[in-house]
């Protein structure tokens, strides 16, 4: 067993270069004629992955951080402006490899999804909140686990219980969290898990409608009664599993530094948000191959 940052990061680099030789439709199309880029595609995508996992949030310091300590791995590294440029425009090929990496992973078929949202605030002040190019996708909303309001999003998150994200989306904050789940399992890579897959859900995911419809599709929902209602079935595991919910929220924001992500375009955040969800989802697919006792733990990464 071997859990180390250079490990993953090679055997990332190999498994993703693969991929995107085998679906080359996956990456940006380029000019047939013109300078072949020093740094490849799957090369990039390892650094950014590198970048969430060792903490950097600015791509400048992390860039001078990567030549000093990473000239081994990477013997070409681009200038801030070109290293941001080329990541937005692998928003779409990263957001792919989130799904197929985590398709690799043992408990990815697991018969037990949670779902949950968390806010990613873009701003404090109320001139931000005007003048920014993020003005009209990030929003106004309230987070009731932290008591607090806040102006960005919301990172709506489908995982197995290992912490493994098998969906995800990203929308302003005040979306309805039961149609974007709704939308979320429209993935036909989601299919193949129905009938018999047990959801289990905070009391916002309510309402005769959504529930028909989430049985429908042979989905199970579990959450706890809200105000009014008859106690439900599977109450005394509500309090663990939310626990466990929280602990997957923290190591977004306490290891990965969600909220410090830095985007000010709504193509900047989503990239970085995204880096970040393949980050810890390529550290629980390699602690899977590598069989790790535990899959989500990024500590033998993040030095």
């Amino acid at each position: 067993m071997d859990a180390d940052l250079d490990t993953l990061a090679t055997a990332l680099y190999v498994r993703v270069d693969d991929l995107l030789k085998t679906f080359p439709e996956q990456v940006p199309p380029r000019p047939r004629v013109g300078i072949a880029p020093k740094l490849v595609d799957a090369e990039l995508v390892t650094l950014a992955v590198m970048q969430a996992l060792l903490g950097f949030t600015s791509e400048a310091r992390w860039l001078r951080y990567a030549r000093a300590h990473l000239r081994p791995l990477f013997p070409y590294l681009p200038q801030q402006p070109g290293y941001n440029k080329r990541l937005r425009k692998l928003v779409g090929t990263i957001s792919w490899l989130i799904g197929v990496l985590g398709r690799e992973v043992s408990v990815f078929t697991d018969d037990v999804w949670i779902a949950d949202s968390t806010p990613v605030e873009c701003g404090r002040s109320r001139e931000t909140a005007k003048r920014s190019a993020l003005a009209g996708f990030a929003e106004y909303g309230y987070c009731p686990s932290h008591t607090r309001y806040f102006w960005g999003l919301r990172l709506h998150l489908l995982c197995t219980l290992g912490g493994l994200p098998v969906g995800a989306a990203l929308t302003g904050a005040k979306a309805d969290e039961r149609l974007v789940l709704l939308d979320i399992l429209t993935d036909p890579t989601l299919a193949g898990h129905r009938p018999g897959q047990t959801l289990i859900a905070d009391k916002n995911y309510y309402g005769r409608e959504f529930e028909a419809t989430l049985a429908a599709t042979g989905i199970e929902l579990l959450r706890p009664a809200r105000k009014g209602e008859t106690e439900r079935p599977g109450a005394r595991f509500f309090k663990p599993l939310r626990q466990i919910i929280e602990s997957i929220n923290d190591t977004f924001k306490g290891q990965l530094d969600l909220e410090a992500h830095g985007g000010h375009t709504p193509t900047g955040v989503i990239v970085r948000i995204w880096q970040r969800v393949l980050a810890l989802t390529a550290a629980i697919w390699h602690n899977d191959t590598i069989g790790a006792p535990v899959k989500r733990s990024l500590t033998a990464y993040d030095h």
